[in-house]
């Protein structure tokens, strides 16, 4: 079960919302995961700073995995995600910052995987 959550600094319209989450069902399959299993998550108009520096456009999206997947998968979810949120809310790879959590234990439905 995969949780793609996405705190994202630019105001993103329900229409946009909709075709990033198809779009990141279909990229999830790059871990080895299926999207009836995906919970997508997405945060607008959230603040963001690096370097002290606040962003205009930027997003941080964690990636948590029940299981693990190769450091050359995640690789590949990383450039479509960064490919994803270039095209979509005009936000630049270089200001998309993501991270991988492999979980061992994941609840759901009364009970654990």
């Amino acid at each position: 079960m995969p949780f793609i959550d996405s705190k994202i600094t630019v105001s993103v319209p329900q229409e946009k919302k909709e075709k990033i989450k198809t779009e990141l069902g279909k990229s999830v399959s790059l871990l080895h995961k299926p999207e009836s299993y995906l919970m997508v998550g997405l945060c607008d108009n959230y603040d963001l700073w690096f370097g002290g520096k606040k962003l205009d456009k930027g997003a941080y999206v964690e990636v948590s995995l029940f299981g693990h997947a190769s450091s050359a998968d995640y690789e590949k979810m990383t450039a479509s995600i960064c490919e994803l949120y270039e095209k979509e809310l005009g936000i630049p790879a270089s200001a998309v910052y993501v991270t991988y959590h492999p979980v061992s234990d994941w609840g759901w439905n009364g009970g654990n995987f």
